[in-house]
């Protein structure tokens, strides 16, 4: 069965799921009906940037607007439920993912090969996309004891497997066996990340940025949300073949 264009698989996804979606809902919704086998390494991001485009086209859009990154059929919604007609937040959801653009929670250090040459730290974004190596990502790492957090780094000009690798060696070597990354560089739909995002960010992105860390960091119980800008980002550890 060949691929339906992502537009008709989006429509599909959500006439079967007959209720607003996220667009990562959307994403795995589309991979579990096999509408589409080719789905590249962001699958959600794609979704996000197709419902973005149809919004800003001049003709009448099938989707609308119902909540941050939420979306339904404008036929098959509620008369009582009132759609947001933003483009612009639309346009956000597929751009604007915040200072921290893609992040992996305790990662499992068993699973990566620290003899490797270079050394791979993959991800999927859902199950059935394309993998993506993060060992050239940059941005800030927790080391864990199970789900203890013993340290805390950062990777810049020495880039996140590097880094991690060194602590296989260092004197942190026998005290973690878990790891969460944040990192600052996007996926490309081909699975190859960006170059360094530029300097200047606003301050409200940064404090955002900051709050969330903090949150999906420490996991304090009275948190009852993600922080901002982690939506539709999280990579899940794919094992080094």
């Amino acid at each position: 069965m060949a691929d339906m264009p992502w537009r008709e698989a989006i429509i599909k996804a959500l006439e079967e799921g007959q209720v607003p979606m996220h667009y990562a809902q959307i994403a795995r919704a589309i991979i579990d009906g096999k509408y589409r086998v080719n789905v590249g390494a962001t699958p959600a991001n794609t979704v996000a940037a197709n419902l973005s485009a149809s919004l800003r086209s001049r003709r009448r859009s099938p989707f609308v607007k119902v909540d941050r990154g939420v979306y339904a059929l404008r036929d098959t919604m509620q008369k009582s439920l009132e759609a947001v007609d933003a483009t612009d937040q639309a346009e956000q959801d597929a751009d604007e993912m915040g200072l921290i653009n893609a992040f992996g929670i305790l990662w499992d250090r068993d699973r990566v090969d620290w003899e490797g040459k270079p050394i791979s730290l993959l991800g999927i974004q859902q199950v059935g996309s394309k993998p993506v190596d993060f060992a050239g990502q940059a941005g800030v790492y927790v080391l864990y004891d199970i789900h203890r957090a013993i340290y805390v780094g950062r990777a810049t000009e020495r880039r996140l497997g590097q880094r991690l690798s060194e602590h296989t060696r260092d004197r942190l070597n026998s005290r973690w066996d878990r790891f969460s990354w944040y990192g600052v560089r996007r996926v490309r739909d081909n699975g190859e990340l960006t170059a360094m995002p530029r300097a200047g960010i606003s301050v409200k992105i940064l404090i955002a940025t900051m709050e969330a860390l903090l949150i999906e960091g420490l996991e304090p119980p009275q948190n009852r949300r993600q922080g901002d800008g982690f939506n539709a980002v999280e990579f899940i550890q794919y094992a080094t073949p």
